[in-house]
This record gives structure tokens, C-alpha cells and sequence, in this order.
């Protein structure tokens, strides 16, 4: 194999490749990228049996092959070359790269011990990238990250016509975001568990094309049960990137209804002021105690302590109603401040409204893009309120 390409296009290419890549990898090969070149250029390509990923870039080929090397090493060699052309020759042992006066020798590793990747399945549909990327970042901070409980680490995707539904929860809040997208079918209907860290990392890396292209293929047991496979497709200047991830097994929990219940009183601030307030008085907040917010007239009140130590609280102006009528649905509550922080910091609006319906019960998160306006019900967050001492 005998190539040369740009410096900057090596190193974006083998750093997206290799960003899946196990630090521990189960079986050393694992820890390879897949350097392939033919006459249409060259593809990078890992795989751990799990997720996979190829981008095929555009290179001068001399002489075409293909050799396994080291991803990491290749990785932060190609960051460190000079900004110049790239030469890179392989043989069956042996790989060189030659960028002006800097020459590096890597021992290559057997081809033909590492598995084969996994085809996309066919495609399912299209979605705007920029759109699809801060949907999924809204929706993954409500995803769990306890491995022992691996279905609260994915995010239920749900396909239904023209809308797709994100949905994660780790059992103390939950996020849902709808959005719309051109399917391959108008009658189209899915359901996927994907494991939430690979999506995030996927959606966020797929923002270089005007769309990403979604695949999915369920498994025997249908929906997100079995061996499916979820891929993922986009084309930019960068080059054009493929992911595949095997779905998640198991039920995903039946939450969706929680956000149903209609709210008996509604708490309106402003966002960034709230978010500023929350990060102060989050500051003397003891660990494992809450935050507490006091509901009054026309305000709410940010409370929060550690013991006799210190003790912080801070007044905010706030639009209140009670659809309902009747008495204040919540005087006091308390969040998890780091729940609270995570929930606003995935609003883009300028206001955000509460939707209580009573002090141990679920409180319901929607954006307003004015204050006195109707609340915004694409993306929904609930988080669980914590009991407060008596």
C-alpha cells in the first residue's frame, strides 16, 4: 500500500475512526484501525464487536492494500505531524509515514485475524444533522450511566411516520424530545434501545453533512430486543462516516404517561437568570441534600445550607398560575441541584416552565419562548422532587 494525503485530513479522519476504540480492548487486535486503499481513496475502520465505525476519504493512491496498526498510536502520531503531505507505505509487517523531515515506523498488526464489520442495514430515513445532534444532547442528560442497569443507559428511539421520538430516563428524571424527520416510508414504525454514550458521541460527530442518515434493523425479538443494529450515515467535507451499534436488550420502562398528568400549579422564570441562581446557592449545597425552592407571590426563593456552616438563598421574579383553581398545588420543594442544572442547561429557550402537581410528585420541565405563552411540548423533562425534612 503506498498513499499521500493532507496532514489535517489524516489526523480528523483517524481520530474519528479511533474514537470508539477500547482502551482495554478484550483481544489485542481490537485495539486496531483498518487501513484500507483503493482507487476511490481510503477508509479508516474500527470495530470491538459492538460499535463500529469507516470514513472513507479522498488520498492520492499510488499502490492499493490494506494494513491493521495501533488506532491510539496512529491517532496522536497524525496530531503531532508537521502541517504538510502525508506519505504512508505499508508491507506485510511494517507501516512508514513520512511527513516532511518526521518519519515514523509502526509494527503492523495481522488483517486477516480482525473481524469483519457489519453492513448497514437498509435506511430507514433522514433527519437536518444540526437538529438531530441537540436533540440527542437534550435528551441523553436524563440517561443512566450504571452499567449493572444497562437498559436506563440507552435512549429509546421511536419511529412513528414522519416524527421521531428520543426518550431516556435513569429513574430520578426523564427527558423526551420529538422531532421531525423524512423517513424512507411514509408508514414507517420502529422502536430501538441505543446505548445513550454511543448516540451522543455519533450525533455529535455526524454535524459536518446537512443530514444524517438513520438505518435500523430489528432484532428476531423485534423493537430493541435481540441482536439489532442501528447505523448511522453522514457526508461532509470531512469525508463521509458510517457508525453501527448493536441496540440494547431488554424492556424499556413504561414512563412516557408520567408526563401526561396535568400540571395544578404553573412556575415560570427566566432561564439563564434561574441557571445563574441555581449554580449560587448550589455552592453551599451539602451533598446528597437538596436545593429547595419556595414557592410565593409573583417569586420563588432559592434555598440551600450545609448544616450550621453556611447557608445561601437568592429571590427570583416568577409568573404563577394555577390551572386548576384552588389552593397552591406546592409551597416547598426540593431538586437535586445537579438534576436542576442538567435539566436547564438542555433549554434553548428564554423561559421555562414548572408544572407541579404536588411536593412529592414528579415536577414536569417545558420551554416558553415568552413568558405569558403557551409552554413548548417537543422536548419535556421531569425530574423527581426530593422529600424535604419536617
Amino acid at each position: 500500500m503506498k498513499i499521500r494525503l493532507e496532514r489535517d485530513v489524516l489526523a480528523e479522519a483517524v481520530q474519528w475512526a479511533a474514537r470508539s476504540l477500547p482502551t482495554r480492548p478484550s483481544v489485542p487486535i481490537l485495539a486496531g484501525l483498518l487501513v484500507r486503499a483503493d482507487a476511490d481513496g481510503v477508509m479508516f475502520s474500527g470495530f470491538d464487536y459492538e460499535t463500529s465505525a469507516r470514513i472513507s476519504v479522498k488520498a492520492e493512491v499510488s499502490d492499493e492494500g490494506e494494513a491493521l496498526i495501533s488506532g491510539r498510536l496512529l491517532a496522536d502520531i497524525s496530531r503531532s505531524l508537521p502541517a504538510k503531505p502525508v506519505d504512508i507505505t505499508s508491507d506485510d509487517t511494517k507501516m512508514q509515514l513520512v511527513c516532511g523531515s518526521a518519519r515514523f515506523t509502526l509494527q503492523t498488526l495481522p488483517v486477516a485475524d480482525y473481524p469483519a464489520l457489519p453492513e448497514l442495514p437498509e435506511a430507514t430515513g433522514a433527519v437536518t444533522s444540526a437538529e438531530f445532534a441537540q436533540a440527542v444532547s437534550q435528551v441523553v442528560v436524563a440517561a443512566g450511566r450504571d452499567e449493572l442497569l444497562p437498559v436506563f443507559t440507552g435512549v429509546r428511539v421511536e419511529i412513528e411516520g414522519d416524527t421521531i421520538s428520543l426518550l431516556a430516563t435513569d429513574r430520578y428524571r426523564m427527558a423526551l424530545k420529538e422531532l421531525t424527520w423524512r423517513p424512507s416510508s411514509t408508514n414507517a414504525s420502529a422502536v430501538a434501545l441505543v446505548p445513550a454514550k454511543v448516540l451522543s458521541d455519533t450525533a455529535r460527530s455526524m454535524t459536518a453533512g446537512e443530514e444524517v442518515v438513520l438505518s435500523l434493523s430489528a432484532g428476531p425479538g423485534g423493537g430493541s430486543r435481540g441482536e439489532g443494529l442501528i447505523g448511522f450515515e453522514g457526508h461532509g467535507a470531512g469525508g463521509d462516516r458510517q457508525t453501527t451499534t448493536r441496540l440494547l436488550d431488554g424492556e424499556f420502562p413504561k414512563v412516557r404517561h408520567i408526563m401526561e398528568t396535568p400540571p395544578l400549579m404553573n412556575v415560570r422564570v427566566n432561564t439563564a437568570e434561574l441557571v445563574a441562581a441555581t449554580r449560587r446557592v448550589a455552592l453551599v449545597a451539602e451533598r446528597n441534600t437538596s436545593l429547595r425552592m419556595a414557592v410565593g407571590d409573583g417569586s420563588i426563593t432559592l434555598e440551600a445550607a450545609t448544616g450550621d456552616q453556611a447557608q445561601a438563598s437568592e429571590a427570583l421574579e416568577a409568573s404563577i398560575d394555577q390551572p386548576g383553581g384552588g389552593d397552591a398545588a406546592v409551597s416547598v420543594v426540593g431538586f437535586n441541584p445537579t438534576y436542576l442544572l442538567d435539566a436547564l442547561g438542555a433549554f434553548d429557550t428564554p423561559y421555562v416552565n414548572f408544572g407541579f402537581t404536588a411536593p412529592s410528585k414528579p415536577c414536569q420541565l417545558t420551554g416558553l419562548a415568552e413568558p405569558d405563552g403557551e409552554p413548548l411540548t417537543d422536548y419535556r423533562h421531569v425530574i423527581m422532587l426530593m422529600r424535604l425534612p419536617a
